[in-house]
């Protein structure tokens, strides 16, 4: 890894949180001096985002910029996410920052390793044929929405009104659902964020993991990104689960994110 990537995965995480933003009924954009916000402003708290707008080296700056943010978000009635990137830190400072954020409101809740591949490695198994289509009108989008929402354990209308919005499968964002067996079984979404095909929303129902399912669906959107866009180079940020996955397509760590998760104001 260089720092050059890690500047990359990072600043990338940040656009297309900016994208999800700027694209919702009510999203937000500020960038402050100690803190960025992109605030979907969804019941969905990981779609309402803070995070740092460059490296820290002190307790004083971290906890400045958790406040900050603390303030913005308790001024409305969701919750919401600080996404830490560990390498803006030095060693001294990661280990303490559950402790510091905790007075805000946040708690340790994911991490994600931000990987990029310049271009795909071949498959190295037979993939699963699907019927993959992109999400390019309400049905469509609802099947995202749905397939993402039962995966991750969220109600369907918190999914469908963070994702079942227009604006964000148009232009610079498409969305792919991909059928097996009759049912929507898997899904992907894929964001021009620069330079960069940033792949997100990847998700397989439970009865169709194992097979190859979300590398199919992955391949597809990559493969429309690289013909429509130009675009080859991809990045994305990987749970533990999807990570074993995304090495064996070619991808490579380069950092870590920490999610921190606030709960709603209190009486919102």
């Amino acid at each position: 890894m260089s720092i050059d990537e890690i500047h990359e995965s990072n600043t990338r995480f940040h656009d297309t949180w900016r994208f999800f933003a700027r694209n919702s009924v009510a999203g937000e954009v500020l960038d402050l001096p100690e803190v960025s916000i992109a605030a979907s402003n969804v019941a969905w708290s990981m779609m309402n985002a803070a995070f740092l707008p460059g490296p820290v080296e002190t307790e004083e700056a971290l906890t400045r910029a958790a406040a900050t943010a603390a303030r913005y978000f308790a001024a409305g009635k969701h919750g919401w996410m600080f996404a830490l990137c560990e390498d803006q830190l030095p060693p001294r400072l990661r280990t303490r920052a559950d402790g510091l954020l905790a007075p805000h409101g946040l708690t340790p809740s994911m991490v994600a390793t931000g990987m990029v591949a310049e271009r795909l490695a071949p498959p190295m198994r037979p993939l699963p044929v699907m019927d993959i289509r992109q999400a390019r009108d309400a049905e469509g989008r609802q099947q995202l929405c749905d397939v993402n929402s039962r995966c991750y354990d969220m109600p369907i209308p918190m999914g469908r009104e963070a994702f079942d919005v227009p604006a964000i499968f148009s232009g610079d964002g498409r969305g792919y659902v991909g059928f097996r067996q009759g049912e929507a079984a898997t899904s992907t979404a894929v964001i021009r964020v620069h330079d960069v095909a940033y792949i997100s929303m990847v998700a397989t129902l439970p009865s169709h993991r194992q097979l190859g399912c979300a590398e199919a669906v992955m391949r597809y959107a990559l493969d429309e990104a690289k013909r429509a866009w130009g675009i080859e180079r991809t990045v994305l940020h990987a749970t533990p689960v999807g990570l074993p996955v995304y090495r064996h397509m070619g991808y490579r760590p380069v950092t870590r994110l920490h999610f921190y998760m606030a709960a709603p104001p209190r009486g919102r």
